[in-house]
């Protein structure tokens, strides 16, 4: 445990990477959001979606953590298991520091009636539909998702090159495209969208989780493989 714990010490040591970047990105985010809810001429409330932004900096903190850290971990004698497990714990606060800061964004919201705009980034009522818990674990699961979608990838480049990585992502294109036809030549969309209001997010969320789980163990068996 403690080895583990010392692969998150050495994935926080460049907090540029988990903290501050992503909170650069959540702020001006944010100040581009506000600025053009002001520029928009309604009195009704406003909904974006901004605080997407730093959500998708956790795609580039997971290949990170996998090209940049991996390697020098293996010069200094972490086991790969160890390795995997304390990046994902690593990854666990990150999406959590960043569930956090997306609660107090919607509670900054909520006294300042919107910025004094009625517009909102964090307070999205199909979120926070079930509450602040439920929207905590919305945002701490997309967050972790992300993140886990760039670590495998970068898994996948590592065990087999640039080739092998197109392929993979030529071939869920291909997937999800196939997805779509089968779904409109079927006529379910009607389904499908009632399927997702009836989850909400939050069911959403946890099936997500569920995701997360399963492409976690996936990656770790390609990691097993994979060359510094």
């Amino acid at each position: 445990m403690r080895r583990t714990l010392n692969v998150v010490r050495l994935q926080l040591i460049n907090r540029a990477t988990f903290i501050w970047v992503p909170l650069i990105v959540l702020a001006s985010a944010t100040l581009v959001s506000v600025l053009i809810y002001a520029m928009i001429p309604v009195d009704t409330p406003k909904y974006g979606g901004g605080g997407q932004a730093p959500l998708w900096v956790f795609f580039a903190v997971g290949m990170s953590a996998m090209t940049l850290t991996f390697p020098f971990s293996q010069a200094i004698s972490i086991t790969r298991r160890e390795f995997f497990i304390g990046t994902m714990l690593s990854a666990m606060l990150g999406s959590a520091f960043m569930g956090v800061l997306f609660l107090i964004g919607a509670g900054i919201e909520m006294l300042t009636d919107g910025y004094g705009v009625n517009g909102y980034v964090f307070h999205l009522p199909w979120i926070w539909e079930t509450g602040p818990v439920g929207a905590f674990i919305v945002y701490f699961t997309l967050a972790l998702f992300f993140f886990v979608i760039g670590f495998a990838g970068a898994t996948v480049y590592k065990r087999w090159g640039p080739v092998i990585i197109t392929v993979v992502g030529l071939g869920i294109g291909l997937a999800l495209v196939g997805l779509v036809f089968i779904v409109t030549r079927l006529e379910l969309w009607d389904r499908v969208w009632a399927g997702f209001a009836d989850l909400g997010a939050l069911g959403l969320a946890l099936w997500g989780l569920v995701g997360i789980l399963a492409l976690s163990a996936i990656s770790f068996l390609v990691f097993r493989r994979a060359t510094p």
